[in-house]
């Protein structure tokens, strides 16, 4: 799948409140899947469905080797704060620090459809909060508190995974 970058001529889709899923079907499956497998390919972490073009409420991360699908998630609770590096496979080249909670508790449907409580902490809670926001039409620069943490980057440095 096309990964949409901010310079693209689809990258209105970024911006927008994507849809919820509703029902899990195989369509969404078969979504998962090749969200998953286009996430791995470009050594990101996560990726969100306006990443790839579908304006739907759905997400992949996969943080210390596991792999999680989110559909319709939604964050119901938040606690404490952690500032570190993010950098986002749709905004190539560009790493900030943006202040997240450092805790969170997500409630969602799983990929068999169904409802789930998912609590995070550390690298998962920051990319999970990141993919959200892109359900959302949120980017991470939107959420730099101090603009002097942008900064480029070669886009194969390591410096900070790469969320959706």
């Amino acid at each position: 799948m096309e990964i949409i970058t901010v310079n693209s001529p689809k990258a209105a889709v970024l911006r927008r409140k994507a849809k919820p899923v509703g029902k899990v079907t195989t369509e969404i499956h078969e979504l998962i899947d090749r969200m998953t497998a286009t996430m791995r390919e470009a050594n990101g972490i996560g990726l969100a469905g306006p990443q790839v073009g579908v304006s739907k409420r759905i997400l992949v991360a996969e943080v210390e080797e596991r792999p999680y699908a989110l559909i319709d998630p939604v964050i119901v609770k938040r606690e404490g704060e952690d500032v570190n590096a993010e950098a986002c496979l749709s905004i190539p080249g560009v790493v900030a620090d943006v202040p997240r909670a450092a805790h969170i508790v997500v409630k969602a449907k799983s990929r068999r459809g169904r409802g789930m409580t998912l609590r995070a902490k550390g690298m998962l809670a920051r990319v999970l909060q990141h993919e959200i926001d892109h359900l959302d039409g949120i980017l991470f620069l939107d959420r730099v508190v101090d603009k002097s943490t942008i900064r480029e980057v070669a886009e194969s440095a390591e410096v900070a995974p790469a969320s959706g």
